[in-house]
């Protein structure tokens, strides 16, 4: 079994890929450190050393990087069980008054990356028994976050798009899942003043995933929505 991971290096996109690493999966990571990609493919393949890894350093606002990448997978795989589109990029700010070009980069980051990646992977997966898609969208897909302004905007447009690839691909045997964390405890929030038992694990994502993919072929959790049990924050 194939899975392809975004921003794997990481939170919750590193989660993910040692919960399949574990469960067997051959991996395909990128993210746009390769010093972080080699790091992590050296740790990953230490506890698991029978899993194939593919890395490959990738900035994925930049659709020639994400062809690029969807190429090099092509190259060593014939097809691809699971895609977790989970690459994303957080900028404080209110519309109002964040920088000029902060809606441009996290729409190019947090959605046009799935949605070129998507398109380019999609041939890998069609006439598997078993495909899946997820697409890493956030509470902030159906709640205007606070201080969230263009994040929110790329978020409710993630949401839309894997709403349609579920539509799209009932029929063609590809389950497709939105996954809505809230906040998850990850480097970014080191130096805050939240406890990190007051945030999710990333790991509790990872299960999350690993649950809706272990479904049967005819059954889809078409969204999942976290949350830390004392509630956002």
């Amino acid at each position: 079994m194939n899975i392809i991971i975004t921003g794997a290096t990481k939170g919750i996109g590193r989660a993910i890929a040692e919960k399949f690493a574990a469960e067997g999966f051959d991996l395909a990571l990128c993210a746009r450190s390769e010093n972080d990609l080699l790091a992590t493919k050296k740790e990953l393949s230490q506890k698991y050393p029978d899993t194939k890894i593919l890395s490959y350093p990738v900035d994925l606002r930049h659709k020639e990087e994400v062809l690029a990448f969807a190429s090099f997978v092509k190259e060593h795989w014939q097809d691809v069980n699971i895609l977790v589109n989970n690459a994303g990029v957080f900028i404080p700010g209110e519309i109002q008054n964040e920088e000029d070009g902060v809606l441009e980069q996290m729409i190019e980051t947090n959605l046009y990356s799935a949605y070129r990646l998507t398109r380019a992977i999609l041939p890998l997966m069609h006439g598997l028994r078993k495909a899946h898609i997820f697409n890493m969208c956030s509470i902030a897909s159906f709640f205007a976050y606070p201080n969230g302004g263009s994040y929110s905007i790329s978020k409710f447009a993630m949401l839309g798009f894997s709403k349609v690839l579920r539509e799209e691909l009932k029929d063609k045997e590809i389950r497709v899942t939105a996954l809505m964390p809230g906040a998850t405890w990850t480097n970014s929030w080191a130096g805050s003043n939240f406890p990190e038992e007051r945030l999710m694990k990333a790991s509790d994502v990872a299960l999350a995933v690993w649950g809706a993919w272990q479904m049967s072929p005819s059954a889809v959790v078409e969204s999942i929505v976290l949350r830390p049990q004392l509630g956002d924050l």
